[in-house]
């Protein structure tokens, strides 16, 4: 690479491109944006029309207590009541007396009960808030701290005016100064609970439940400690949505959600697919009508020309990070917000970059070329976005390098080996994308029209040069193999605590999906290569040949695996399901050391072998026979695989 050269390549990029975009582009794409803007602030807000506005249709006189609570509600609206309209369906809640409510017949007229209790609860906690004497009206109030220990989330409670002490929060250990629980609603036969008025009743639930005054949890504990550094200021929208409550009564604290994390990764994730639209474009218009050729006459290499052309872009997306960081940082939103959250982007924006300049070299054309764009999006947005959502499980949010960007942002300190975990992966990945994408950069390909399923095996055999690039393919796949794998890992982590039997045995849902997604990534991993050689006259075809090939591949893939070691900089193999991905690369601690050269050095070294060679003899065949043989190769894996992840357990 001539530095000279490349840079005179990414001048004429951006002199080439620049006015590319006419003035209604610009137009509509502002306006977009504006829209998307209102939207969000109107869904943020919770205001505007609902989707559920008039759905139930509910009985009731303007005398009945209850008549407040369903005008109140634009879910409800308020009729004359009419048994026979209830019998007809017409009506899905109707009130015979001020305590006195129609028994569901239907499942709509459940849910218009359930509703109604949930609004006779907040109805009644308004009025509540209302009163002058709020300690009598709220008699416990309670705040949750939630901090971050050892990759869980641990939780912290403090009662107003509580001494301090050490013992563990438990709900309903304290009711009112009084003795007894708050709220004086009963419940009518037909289930239904009066609306508590200025009291303390909770709502319409049949057993005459609490409200805002009912069973508070008490806690002891130190709540003096903040969890999350100097965290950032999303302002009321972040509070209510993640449910970080400084204080409040016990109906009002929520479950957390990861609203911070969710905006801050679209805030950087969003401007990488307008990037990537324009350097598809301009990468694809290069193969149109041969208008590439004058670039690829001239002295410059093929690394300068890819270089130089994707730098703008590159620093284009860089630059649009920094300008976030920078923004959030001196807004006061993000004060704690560094140069480790814009180095925590580049090897998302190096993946979206390799991963459109393959596409734009596969496509055909722009349809061809939106499609693939389309695809990349999807993909590995969901890959950085989706770890993310786990903030109280560490060594899976750390899957992602957003997790990264919004541990810097929030004040979080980041270890240099939490940064190497989600780093490294999507970056190696990057490099062999760009370096695949470059071996098609070349006249005979780059003008040709092939299908893209050809394209991709004219990628693979670009790099065959003899026998041995079997190993060595193997190796340089490796990292599509780790971010598959740790991809399926934080895909499946919900289902962990599903159970599901297996050959007589309990195993976990989430374990037995991401076995069965490990064996067929590492199949095809160790395979494709092979076929493609096959395809384009690499390999000599014959029983021996394959043989011998797969083994290669094998030997290879075995050598390259024990890059999966860096889970162990996460902590990911605490983990079951993090655990079973990688058991074939991480032995235990604790286990002697000649069950560790069996189980862990020959026996996967054989499984490799084994399961490439089947591959390999059908790959030699033919399309259909590749197919069979892979699919063969995969259940030998998945049977291995759980072989010893039974055994371990």
């Amino acid at each position: 690479m001539r530095p000279a050269k490349l840079l005179r390549v990414a001048k004429w990029e951006v002199t080439k491109n620049a006015g590319g975009v006419d003035r209604k582009t610009v137009v509509v794409m502002v306006l977009a944006v504006l829209a998307m803007g209102s939207v969000a602030a109107v869904a943020a807000s919770g205001s505007g029309p609902g989707l559920n506005a008039d759905i139930y249709r509910v009985g009731v006189e303007e005398s009945n207590p209850y008549y407040d609570v369903v005008e109140d509600d634009p879910s409800f609206r308020a009729q004359a009541p009419d048994r026979e309209a209830f019998e007809r369906g017409e009506q899905d809640l109707t009130f015979y007396g001020p305590n006195r409510l129609s028994r569901p017949q239907t499942e709509k007229q459940a849910a218009a009960l359930e509703a109604l209790r949930t609004s006779t609860e907040s109805y009644n906690d308004r009025t509540m808030a209302r009163e002058s004497n709020q300690t009598a009206a709220f008699p416990v109030s309670v705040t949750l701290v939630y901090q971050e220990q050892g990759g869980s989330s641990a939780l912290d409670t403090r009662t107003d005016g509580s001494a301090n002490g050490s013992g563990d929060a438990t709900a309903g250990d304290r009711n009112d100064s009084d003795g007894t629980a708050s709220g004086n609603g009963t419940a009518t036969d037909d289930g239904a609970t009066p609306a508590g008025g200025s009291g303390g009743d909770g709502g319409g639930g049949g057993d005459g439940g609490d409200g805002g005054g009912g069973d508070a949890g008490e806690s002891t504990g130190d709540g003096e400690t903040a969890g999350g550094g100097g965290g950032a200021n999303l302002g009321g929208i972040g509070a209510r949505l993640t449910g970080d409550v400084d204080s409040g009564t016990p109906s009002d604290i929520s479950p957390p959600f990861p609203f911070e994390s969710l905006v801050l990764a679209f805030l950087y994730i969003v401007p990488m697919n307008f990037v990537i639209q324009a350097y598809g474009s301009s990468m694809l218009s290069e193969r149109l009508n041969r208008r590439g050729e004058l670039l690829l006459v001239t002295p410059a290499s093929r690394v300068d020309i890819i270089g130089g052309k994707t730098l703008p872009y590159f620093l284009g997306a860089m630059g649009v990070a920094t300008a976030i960081t920078a923004l959030l940082r001196f807004s006061g939103i993000a004060p704690s917000g560094s140069l480790i959250a814009v180095a925590a982007v580049l090897p998302i924006a190096m993946l979206f970059l390799a991963a459109t300049f393959c596409g734009a070299m596969f496509a055909r054309s722009f349809k061809e070329l939106t499609f693939v764009t389309v695809t990349v999006t999807v993909t590995l947005t969901s890959y950085a976005f989706v770890p993310a959502i786990f903030t109280d499980v560490t060594p899976i949010a750390l899957i992602s390098p957003l997790t990264l960007v919004v541990m810097d942002l929030t004040g979080r300190s980041i270890a240099l080996g939490e940064f190497a975990f989600s780093t490294l992966p999507p970056l190696f990945t990057a490099l062999v994308l760009f370096g695949l994408g470059a071996g098609l950069y070349r006249e005979e390909d780059m003008f040709t029209q092939r299908s893209i399923p050809l394209k991709v095996l004219d990628a693979l055999a670009g790099q065959i040069k003899g026998r041995k690039s079997a190993l060595k393919m193997s190796a340089i796949l490796i990292p599509f193999v780790i971010v598959a794998e740790l991809g399926a890992v934080a895909f499946l982590f919900v289902l962990d605590s599903v159970s599901l039997n297996v050959f007589g045995t309990n195993q976990s849902l989430g374990i037995v999906l991401v076995l069965g997604v490990v064996a067929l990534v590492e199949e095809l991993g160790k395979s494709l290569h092979l076929y493609a050689g096959y395809a384009n006259a690499r390999y000599e075809r014959g029983l021996r040949s394959a043989i011998g090939l797969g083994a290669l591949s094998g030997l290879g893939f075995f050598i390259a695996e024990k890059g999966l070691l860096i889970v162990r900089l996460s902590d990911l193999e605490s983990l079951p399901i993090g655990d079973a991905a990688v058991q074939g690369a991480t032995p235990p601690a604790g286990v002697p050391l000649w069950a560790v050269a069996l189980l862990f050095l020959f026996a996967p070294l054989a499984l490799h072998a084994v399961t490439a060679a089947i591959s390999s003899v059908g790959a030699q065949r033919g399309r259909l026979a590749y197919v069979a043989g892979v699919g063969v190769a995969v259940v030998v894996h998945f049977a291995y695989n759980l072989t010893v992840v039974s055994s371990l357990a």
